[in-house]
């Protein structure tokens, strides 16, 4: 099934709609989509890299516009359904702790996300169940997906198809790096300071 989805995906790079599909699948990916927009911003940016520049605002713009919606399933929902599971199982205590840790590292770790190929929607709807502030929220996934999407197609535009191998199979790895080393950089200040 994840396969089908993901050629639909792929076939709509092809369409005079490419431009709103990437829009709406950069949206939802955000909160509750399985498929990257990468899927869709690499095919459109190889058939006009001309047009790089906008296919990446037009997928960091929706993304972040989409890690809003997930916020908010996990700011209004939580009470609904989430703390009563905690409640029920004495865990609400153990809970609060870990909010207060991550509302002090979550930035880090949604701009992590945002770069990444962690699963944005995890963060953008964990950021709303702890009530990560919401400005600093926004930031950080602005500088994420601004860095991940516009990385993406400015390598699209300047070296074509033969990036899109190494884009597809090692750049997730290579964020994933650089966000390891960046993160770990200000921890060890943190504690030596």
């Amino acid at each position: 099934m994840l396969r089908r989805l993901y050629d639909w995906v792929m076939s709509l790079a092809a369409t005079r709609h490419a431009e709103r599909a990437l829009a709406a699948i950069s949206f939802i990916e955000s909160s509750i989509f399985p498929i990257p927009p990468d899927v869709l911003l690499i095919p459109m940016v190889l058939a006009n890299r001309a047009r790089w520049f906008r296919i990446a605002v037009v997928c960091t713009v929706s993304s972040v516009l989409g890690a809003f919606l997930g916020y908010a399933i996990g700011y209004f929902f939580f009470e609904l359904i989430g703390q009563p599971i905690l409640q029920l199982y004495g865990k609400a205590d153990s809970f609060a702790e870990m909010t207060a840790r991550y509302n002090e590292w979550g930035a880090w770790a949604v701009l992590f996300a945002a770069v990444t190929p962690f699963p944005f929607k995890v963060l953008t709807i964990f950021s709303g169940v702890t009530g990560l502030n919401l400005a600093l929220f926004a930031l950080v996934s602005l500088i994420g997906r601004a860095a991940r999407f516009f990385l993406v197609a400015w390598l699209l535009h300047r070296f074509g198809a033969p990036i899109q191998t190494f884009i597809e199979k090692r750049l997730g790895l290579l964020f994933t790096l650089f966000m390891i080393f960046l993160i770990g950089g200000f921890a060890a200040l943190r504690f030596l300071v």
